[in-house]
């Protein structure tokens, strides 16, 4: 049959400027930057572009980079620190070809493959008939994996890479000022400098103690100190270096912009410029390949609405950041080769603006994939946009019809909606209780495992440390710290969310994460009970992780997942009704 009989699309606003009530800044990590007119950027060791005019940076992407059909590979899509995008990928290539000019990060492309097989077996799976037996894990590491890590081996060691290091040119970057030297004898200078005597009474060599130290000094709004201790921080961090020192410059930084502005201005103050739409997809795919943070939240979410619709006939989707729409590829491929036949869905995707500038396409390049897909698998699919931001979306903007089974999904990105402390209307809560009235039949959670959302700044600056830190060390054992890849990823997906929990305040921080025991007393109050997320899922994602390192761990606490690096949680997932 042709498209024309399976596919409907429908946008509601269409024509309508994006707006909102909140700030027209959106998630810190994709924020269009301008200049930069305080300290912040005119130090030698800035890891942020010192000048750029916003004025002139064209924010038009070519439509060759959109790519229609995703039939093939599977992509990232996120928010908040993973930038509120979704990486794409070329689906005329079997091979995963990340930039320009061919080059991959990946030892072996096939993992995402690998990776697509576990979500549409995971997916089918859980759609099937029930029963007793034991079900068998797929090994999804069969074939390879990007680098993969077994048990006896080892992460590389952080002082590798150090010595003749790459000189990689950015213009008018601190990444260009930084290597004239030469890496290796860069980073050697900063490691003996760490080595000095004791500054300040902090123990040399210890430069997480000294951050911390630099932000007690601002808290207690000791300026003298805290210049003395910056200007430490200052000759000790590197883009380059270790975890601790390549997160530092980034602290730093926001310990700067925190001192020198407030409120509105920091934006203005700490604003740089953003690469290209289809670059920045590329490091959001980095990302994804990378690190299995996305996957995880991708898997946990498409199982439980599998599980929770198997025996439905027509499903309604609600994504609150649809971003590429490739979320929903495996699972509307599962549900095309139901025995049953395949069911109607109904996809509602929630868009903003900077999905639209890094798709280089407005809504409708996330309709000609779902095209695709409804094409090639004979499922009927119907797809409606709504580019607004979350906070204002109105239920009358889902068109929720009776006899669905509603399915409303949110990846990483509840966290942006403000809470109380923020608006006395409690935008947060309200969004929920609203979503409840709906009745769906499943609602699923992603977030951060962290709490900086109401914590005083000094609890919340020890928080954000800790919590990208792991994220650092398990960015390490993947990439070589000298490689241009790895700096712009933790430069346009990570580091500018860290700036914004500590540098912003009130509407202007919308960072705001919560750990999973505030989010299910959230939930509950607005009326949702849990439902434990499958066995199932549980045993394909711990194959999945067997795949990139043994330091990743995943617990389960109060009916939900939590996926962590060593002993720290990053990300949870649940499942609600």
């Amino acid at each position: 049959m042709g498209s024309h009989q399976y596919f409907g699309y429908g946008v509601t606003g269409a024509g309508l400027p994006y707006s909102s009530s909140y700030p027209s800044v959106p998630s810190m990590p994709n924020r269009l930057f301008g200049s930069l007119k305080l300290d912040i950027g005119n130090s030698t060791s800035s890891p942020f572009p010192t000048e750029f005019d916003c004025d002139t940076y064209a924010t038009t992407v070519s439509d060759s980079q959109d790519c229609y059909s995703s039939t093939e590979n599977l992509s990232g899509e996120s928010s908040s620190y993973f930038s509120r995008l979704n990486p794409s990928v070329d689906c005329q290539r079997e091979s995963l070809q990340l930039f320009p000019g061919g080059t991959s990060l990946l030892q072996d492309a096939s993992s995402s493959h690998n990776i697509k097989h576990a979500l549409l077996k995971l997916e089918t799976t859980l759609m099937g008939p029930d029963d007793d037996e034991d079900v068998n894990t797929p090994n999804t590491c069969l074939g390879g994996s990007s680098r993969p890590q077994t048990s006896d081996q080892k992460p590389r060691a952080w002082s590798q890479q150090r010595e003749g290091s790459h000189v990689i040119q950015t213009q008018k970057s601190f990444v260009s000022r930084q290597r004239q030297f030469g890496e290796g004898a860069h980073v050697e200078k900063r490691q003996k400098e760490m080595e000095e005597v004791p500054f300040h009474g902090i123990p040399s060599g210890d430069l997480k103690q000294l951050l911390i130290a630099c932000a007690k000094a601002l808290a207690e709004n000791k300026v003298n100190d805290f210049d003395k201790l910056i200007e430490k921080a200052r000759s000790v961090v590197s883009i380059s270096g270790e975890p601790i020192q390549r997160l530092g410059a980034y602290l730093v930084e926001g310990l700067v912009a925190r001192k020198e502005s407030s409120g509105t201005n920091i934006y203005r103050a700490l604003r740089c410029k953003e690469p290209e739409g289809k670059d920045l997809l590329s490091y959001m795919h980095t990302l994804y390949e990378i690190c299995p943070y996305l996957k995880f939240g991708y898997m946990a979410a498409n199982g439980a609405i599998a599980e929770a619709c198997k025996n439905e006939d027509h499903i309604h989707i609600v994504d609150f950041h649809i971003a590429q729409g490739t979320q929903w590829m495996t699972l509307l491929q599962a549900l095309a080769a139901r025995p049953g036949g395949a069911p109607h869905v109904r996809i509602t995707g929630i868009d903003d603006p900077i999905s639209k500038y890094a798709r280089g396409d407005g809504l409708d390049a996330v309709a000609r994939r779902l095209t695709a897909i409804s094409e090639k698998f004979n499922i009927p699919i119907e797809f409606h946009g709504v580019p607004v931001f979350a906070p204002d979306v109105t239920k009358e903007m889902f068109d929720v019809r009776p006899g669905e089974a509603l399915a409303v999904n949110f990846p990483l990105e509840l966290h942006h909606t403000p809470d109380e402390s923020v608006d006395v209307n409690n935008p947060r809560d309200g969004l929920l209780r609203m979503i409840k009235s709906l009745n769906p039949k499943v609602v699923t959670l992603v977030e951060q495992e962290s709490n900086t959302n109401t914590t005083p700044f000094l609890t919340r600056f020890v928080e954000t440390l800790n919590y990208y830190l792991a994220m650092f060390e398990s960015i390490d054992v993947r990439l070589p710290r000298n490689q241009k890849e790895r700096i712009s990823v933790e430069q346009h997906c990570l580091a500018r969310d860290i700036v914004n929990v500590i540098a912003c305040e009130g509407m202007e921080r919308e960072e705001r994460h919560e750990l999973f025991g505030k989010w299910k007393s959230r939930f509950m109050m607005a009326g949702f009970r849990q439902c434990p997320l499958s066995s199932y899922v549980n045993s394909v994602i711990r194959s999945l992780l067997r795949c990139y390192s043994e330091h990743y761990t995943l617990v389960e606490i109060d009916g939900a997942m939590l996926l962590g690096w060593k002993d720290r949680n990053l990300i949870s997932a649940s499942a609600w009704y």
